[in-house]
């Protein structure tokens, strides 16, 4: 019945409910799940375990997943309160309200790092990895569906595999995938990719079929998150960010067409990426993580030639135009694990353009992604400290004010420090850019407030900037210890960072 998706026949007996599948996960069990933002991650035996343990059955896992997945994973399980740790990143309202409140241990790390840590044996003993795959090759190997992830890894690591083959990801998908796995020290060889849609690997995650434990049949789709249409802010981001760049080739800084170009997920990195459609740029590459539906935009205006990623991350509607135009986007994407799309050394090989997004970004150039006044974990670090550290151009973009102005999202000091002042380089706000490169912090300070911080913010701020040089003394960084996160403690206890 199902010859097209299993085609290792004697896999058939291998076949079951999500319901006697979820009956071998106990408590105390590693589990890894293929799934890179709410793009090809296992849905149905997620949701089989939920419900056991909402019935009464007392079972906690480890959940390791490639970054962020949909609800019936993440937010199923957290409501569950069948989940005692979890990493890498996530984005789920009911798993990020289980991590703040204690009762999920959340480890923040680097999504590049993930694979070669379970590898090197520092996150304990795999007992399963869960896979949602378009189909079964002849061999017994997986061929995923919208993401990679870390599912290779997974696979090699896992004491046993459960495989969701998902009717409602199609065949097609097939062949866009390049699976390679490095070698661990001292064994560790060059990663063999020097161009943007170089192929190095197999179409295939490689899987033991007597590792196989069980095989369900589902047809959930992708729970994939709205994007928020484009507004003025995000405009004058995207235009600030396109002057930026000009002037880079005019200086000679850059080709004509850029480099590799790197973006964060969410509606305001999508929103900046998109704008290059209106841009001078042609024949532009994209070596990032995670393909929305800006990128679709730019291949579509014929701007966009060659595209590497881990995971398909559109919207709803984006995710339709996907497969409905999927026979061309084929042509142009190729999605890899997230230890290779993120891997620094690839990533300073290319030359990529880090373009992510920030929580926070203070006077010297430090910036918070994860954080909420330094306490509460919003989503994680994810891949951006991956291209950070290892960009040809490091730049961060925020809007200069949060929740209708209360919020300055530049401050005297971030509140927790994710990408320190010596990795950032540019800061792009709707006010304009701060190119850090080659400035003190002194200097850094003067560039950040007089370009980047809102109107209402930027007398505030140089005070503090001037004072903490009159008071501080000989200082080589401004700062005033006993008002650095004054800001945030006046937001905690009257709902502004205005004084009142």
């Amino acid at each position: 019945m199902y010859e097209d998706r299993i085609r290792r026949k004697d896999l058939m007996g291998k076949i079951m409910s999500a319901e006697e599948a979820a009956a071998m996960i106990k408590d105390g069990m590693i589990i890894g799940t293929s799934g890179f933002t709410p793009s090809g991650y296992p849905k149905a035996i997620p949701l089989a375990l939920a419900k056991r343990v909402a019935e009464g059955e007392k079972i906690k896992i480890s959940l390791y997943t490639g970054a962020s997945v949909g609800d019936e994973l993440d937010g199923a399980l957290a409501r569950a309160h069948a989940v005692s740790r979890r990493l890498p990143y996530q984005t789920n309202e009911s798993m990020r309200k289980a991590i703040n409140s204690g009762e999920v241990e959340y480890i923040d790390v680097h999504l590049s790092h993930v694979p070669q840590m379970l590898r090197y044996g520092f996150l304990g003993k795999m007992d399963f990895a869960i896979i949602e795959a378009v189909a079964i090759t002849e061999e017994g190997n997986i061929v995923p569906s919208t993401s990679l992830g870390n599912s290779p890894t997974f696979v090699k690591a896992a004491e046993r595999v459960m495989i969701e083959v998902n009717l409602s990801q199609p065949l097609s998908l097939e062949g866009m995938h390049d699976v390679y796995i490095p070698e661990d020290p001292p064994y560790r060889k060059p990663i063999p990719l020097v161009s943007v849609d170089d192929r190095i690997g197999t179409p295939y995650i490689e899987c033991d079929p007597d590792k196989v434990a069980a095989i369900v049949i589902t047809d959930i789709k992708d729970n994939v998150r709205p994007l928020a249409p484009i507004d003025d802010i995000s405009r004058k981001i995207s235009q600030n960010l396109i002057d930026f760049l000009s002037n880079e080739v005019k200086q000679g800084r850059l080709p004509e067409n850029l480099l590799p170009l790197q973006s964060g997920v969410g509606s305001v990195a999508n929103a900046v990426l998109g704008g290059l459609v209106e841009s001078p740029f042609e024949n532009l590459s994209f070596y990032s993580e995670v393909i929305q539906d800006s990128v679709f935009d730019l291949i579509d205006a014929g701007k966009m030639t060659r595209v590497s990623g881990t995971s398909i991350t559109p919207s709803e509607e984006g995710l339709k135009r996907f497969y409905k135009n999927l026979d061309e986007y084929r042509k142009y994407i190729v999605l890899r694990p997230q230890e290779i799309s993120n891997n620094p050394e690839v990533a300073r090989r290319l030359g990529s353009i880090a373009m992510n997004t920030a929580i926070e970004v203070d006077i010297t150039g430090n910036v918070n992604s994860t954080n909420i006044s330094g306490r509460r974990m919003m989503n994680g670090i994810g891949g951006s400290g991956d291209f950070t550290r290892n960009a040809y151009l490091s730049i961060y973009t925020t809007p200069s004010v949060a929740k209708n102005g209360d919020i300055s999202c530049i401050v005297p000091y971030v509140s927790h420090v994710d990408h320190t002042e010596h990795d950032v380089m540019v800061i792009i706000t709707e006010f304009g850019v701060a190119d850090l490169r080659n400035l003190s912090p002194r200097e850094r300070a003067k560039v950040i407030i007089n370009n980047c911080a809102h109107h209402d913010y930027r007398p505030m701020l140089m005070d503090y900037y001037e004072r903490a040089l009159k008071q501080g003394g000989d200082v080589h960084t401004p700062m005033l210890l006993n008002e650095a996160l004054s800001w945030h403690i006046r937001l905690q206890e009257t709902g502004s960072m205005k004084i009142k």
